[in-house]
């Protein structure tokens, strides 16, 4: 078939890092694709800017860990395309209160899938890490060797980039309205902003913060997705002790359960830094946000995380307060999520069958797993299934037969 310049075998609708990867993964499989932006590429006003992310198999469910299995794979792959690295290597360790049913849940998880785990109490954890990570009494740690940190503007620029290099079209500032369905020939027409209109085979939506918006629009469902402002926090390493917390040595990417999810990396965006911060945030509507610190770093916020570091890095952490926090115009991130912070991945259904793709509710810890729901989303888009990937806990459905979307034993 000859196609128009505005004749497309897929239309991705969202650039950033879900987008980008999709677009590359139907570029790089010889598939005329368009890949839409509302924004500037590489904005920073939604879920995939920044300078670092966490990436970790330590999940409770067990769903998740192959997923990340393979997306160290993918990003290993990408890498190898385009030449440079977005991935650093580092181990992951997570502690909690030795009965906190979540690193239960993450032990059992991990041992499912084969992931090998170290499971230690206070004086092995201290022997360990040299007295630089210590926990209570009454704690456990649990180590693994597949964690690390992923650089997501240069991540979200690569696939961009690979997409570009596979024949992929790219248009930044093209606001998408709406989907139509094409009753003459099928496929979807997608209507944007300033009037032009793109005809494609099929649709794949990853719009992050703005997908319950878009899908409403399009398709009616409501889409139970919270948007949340959450707000990054750096500490002081205290001089003489930087080297001890650095990325390419011994210390590792963490999370910490129990009265607060906290999460760090070692030291590596900026130097002598570390980034300590807390899972979570406060509602925000994506296009009425305050840009501003707000109630992202309030006492409530910063007491949990100063007391946090003063227990666990005995000291040569400064625990007074942040020194950088993005929170800043530029930096505040978005979450995107669901009851049950799971995803959604799914077909939207309706009129549209097959021929439109949902990936949205992100939840504020899918950006490491973005190479793998590249390729789900392009399986899904191209084929109709995605082989050997069990997507049913992603279902748009689920929040119809429960608002609350997946029972998970260990909350």
């Amino acid at each position: 078939m000859e196609y128009s310049g505005d004749e497309f075998d897929v239309i991705v609708v969202g650039a950033g890092i879900m987008g980008s990867s999709t677009a590359y993964q139907t570029a790089k499989r010889g598939q005329k694709t368009l890949l839409l932006e509302q924004f500037d590429f590489l904005h920073h006003r939604g879920s995939s800017h920044g300078e670092s992310r966490t990436i970790r198999a330590t999940y409770p469910e067990d769903y998740y860990t192959p997923l990340v299995l393979q997306s160290y794979k993918l990003w290993q792959q990408a890498e190898s395309e385009i030449g440079y690295n977005v991935y650093f290597k580092a181990h992951q360790l997570d502690m909690a209160p030795a009965n906190d049913k979540v690193l239960h849940a993450v032990v059992e998880s991990c041992r499912k899938n084969s992931v090998p785990v170290r499971v230690m109490n206070r004086d092995q954890l201290d022997r360990e890490f040299s007295g630089r990570v210590r926990i209570p009494e009454d704690w456990v740690a649990m180590a693994t060797e597949h964690g690390g940190v992923i650089k997501p503007t240069k991540a979200v620029s690569m696939f961009q980039t690979l997409a570009l290099q596979n024949g992929a079209v790219l248009r930044d500032n093209m606001e998408v309205k709406g989907v139509e369905r094409d009753g003459v020939r099928g496929g979807v027409w997608v209507c944007t902003e300033n009037g032009e209109r793109f005809w494609g085979k099929k649709c794949v939506v990853t719009v992050g913060a703005w997908t319950t918006k878009l899908v409403k629009t399009v398709g009616g469902i409501e889409m139970p997705m919270q948007p949340l402002e959450t707000a990054v926090c750096y500490w002081k390493i205290k001089e003489g002790h930087e080297g001890g917390f650095a990325i390419g040595g011994d210390f590792p990417t963490f999370a910490s359960y129990g009265d607060n999810y906290i999460y760090g990396t070692p030291s590596l965006e900026y130097p002598d830094l570390i980034k300590v911060s807390m899972h979570g945030g406060y509602p925000c509507e994506p296009d009425k946000r305050p840009w501003g610190p707000g109630n992202t770093l309030a006492p409530n916020t910063l007491a949990p995380l100063k007391e946090w570091i003063e227990g666990r890095f005995s000291g040569m952490v400064d625990s007074g307060g942040p020194v950088a926090t993005q929170t800043q115009l530029s930096q505040l991130c978005m979450y995107s999520t669901t009851p049950d912070e799971d995803f959604v991945i799914d077909f939207l259904g309706g009129e549209f069958g097959k021929d439109v793709v949902v990936g949205g509710g992100f939840s504020g810890h899918g950006f490491k797993l973005s190479p793998v729901v590249g390729r789900i989303l392009a399986d899904l888009a191209l084929s109709g299934e995605a082989q050997g990937v069990e997507l049913k806990h992603f279902r748009i459905a689920r929040f119809r037969e429960n608002p609350k979307g997946n029972v998970k034993d260990f909350l």
